[in-house]
């Protein structure tokens, strides 16, 4: 069974519950996957954030600055 996360409602869907629309994230193996989504995202976007600026360091040649 799939699990989604709607971030509207701040609610686990299943696939038998599942909102349709841009509103539901997913899928993920476990509800406690689902119930993570957001806090996942964020970790995952933090850390793009950081290798895109270490990238930029590196190209610029600020590293260290």
């Amino acid at each position: 069974m799939a699990y989604w996360f709607n971030i509207e409602t701040q609610q686990v869907e299943t696939d038998d519950n599942r909102s349709q629309g841009e509103d539901v994230m997913g899928p993920y193996e476990t509800e406690a996957e689902a119930a993570a989504a957001l806090a996942t995202a964020r970790a995952k976007t933090e850390a793009w954030d950081e290798e895109d600026r270490k990238e930029r360091e590196w190209q610029t040649g600020d590293a260290g600055a």
